[in-house]
């Protein structure tokens, strides 16, 4: 299973997300120092999820990568994250 698949599959089953992107990025870090070149390293993450009401920012990360801690330990270099809960949707990120 891709990385990207992954990723996908853990944040739905931990979230139920009512929206979910995860947009691979790693083709713009290609050569970057740090980066594997694996094409599975780099990825940004849009969420909205119930689950995320009344938490902080620190507090919605911290749920995200304890979710994606073993991708983080391995394939993922770096990820982006917005953990928003569907009240803050209409928001500027």
């Amino acid at each position: 299973m891709r990385v990207e698949e992954q990723i996908t599959q853990k944040l739905q089953q931990a979230f139920a997300p009512v929206s979910l992107e995860v947009v691979n990025d790693s083709d713009r870090h290609r050569g970057h120092a740090g980066a594997p070149g694996t094409g599975e390293s780099h990825f940004t993450i849009k969420v909205v999820s119930d689950r995320f009401a009344g938490k902080s920012r620190v507090e919605r990360h911290r749920m995200v990568n304890d979710v994606l801690a073993d991708e983080l330990k391995g394939p993922v270099h770096a990820l982006a994250i917005s953990a928003l809960a569907p009240e803050e949707r209409s928001r500027p990120l």
